[in-house]
């Protein structure tokens, strides 16, 4: 596979967009899987990179948890950007080369303008969020901010059903922009040194033809995140380069590869 000449991305088309099966997410983990253990070390190396960051917020923020639940929970939306590396391992291997660490460290440098927009778009959405998060901590608890632990025991016993479902749906809408907007984005600027724009606007046009799909595939990206968490984060050590690597079969699967590539 050939990089795309720095002049020839303003003259690329509008990426074809296919229809895919409800079923195919699985196939595209089941890939994912196999990328995992074919490239262990360098795939290992980015889920203990997700884990110890979501460590090092409980660490730093341990004495204000509402702050940590923004943060962890923003995960998600700077997700697809901190996945890069992974998804150039998967193109590495897919395209015959022996995957190496040291080039995914540095992936999407011949196309970081327009992934750099990218990922200030996430920063200000993530930020967004964050302050959203923590105005519903003040709008539900207006006296004290309970312990640690009878905040975990209100949301075990569902005690406090408000919050929950106002927390619920408020990350439910910045978790949907954003998986709306980054479903084929990153690999497609990538892969194809893309613009930003029309990447998100074919991940939206990806979206929008297999509706069913992206709901199936969206289920088992917050499953998986969610076990990770669950986990104390050591799941993240292996779900999240098994998303990574499957988020490029996804867009290899979702994307009409460009005549001669």
């Amino acid at each position: 596979m050939q990089p795309q000449a720095a002049g020839d991305a303003i003259d690329l088309p509008f990426p074809e967009i296919r229809e895919v099966e409800l079923s195919d997410p699985f196939d595209w983990l089941a890939r994912g899987a196999r990328d995992l253990l074919a490239i262990r070390g360098a795939s290992l190396f980015y889920g203990f990179c997700f884990a110890a960051m979501g460590w090092l917020l409980m660490t730093v923020f341990s004495h204000a948890y509402q702050l940590t639940s923004a943060l962890v929970c923003g995960f998600l939306l700077v997700g697809p950007f901190f996945a890069l590396g992974l998804y150039d391992l998967s193109r590495q291997r897919e395209s015959g080369e022996e995957p190496m660490l040291a080039h995914s460290l540095t992936a999407g440098h011949q196309n970081a303008g327009a992934i750099g927009v990218f990922a200030v778009i996430l920063i200000i959405v993530f930020l967004i969020w964050a302050r959203a998060s923590l105005v519903i901590f003040a709008l539900f608890y207006t006296a004290e901010m309970p312990t640690l632990n009878r905040f975990l025991e209100q949301v075990v016993s569902m005690q406090n059903l408000e919050f929950l479902m106002a927390y619920a749906v408020v990350g439910f809408v910045f978790a949907s922009l954003v998986f709306g907007a980054s479903v084929v984005a990153i690999p497609l600027m990538l892969d194809r040194r893309q613009d930003a724009v029309t990447a998100m606007l074919a991940s939206l046009v990806a979206l929008g033809r297999n509706p069913g799909p992206m709901l199936v595939w969206a289920v088992l990206i917050v499953s998986a995140t969610l076990i990770g968490f669950m986990t104390f984060f050591l799941g993240l050590i292996v779900l999240m380069p098994l998303i990574g690597h499957a988020t490029w079969h996804a867009y290899k699967a979702l994307v009409v590869p460009l005549p001669g590539r």
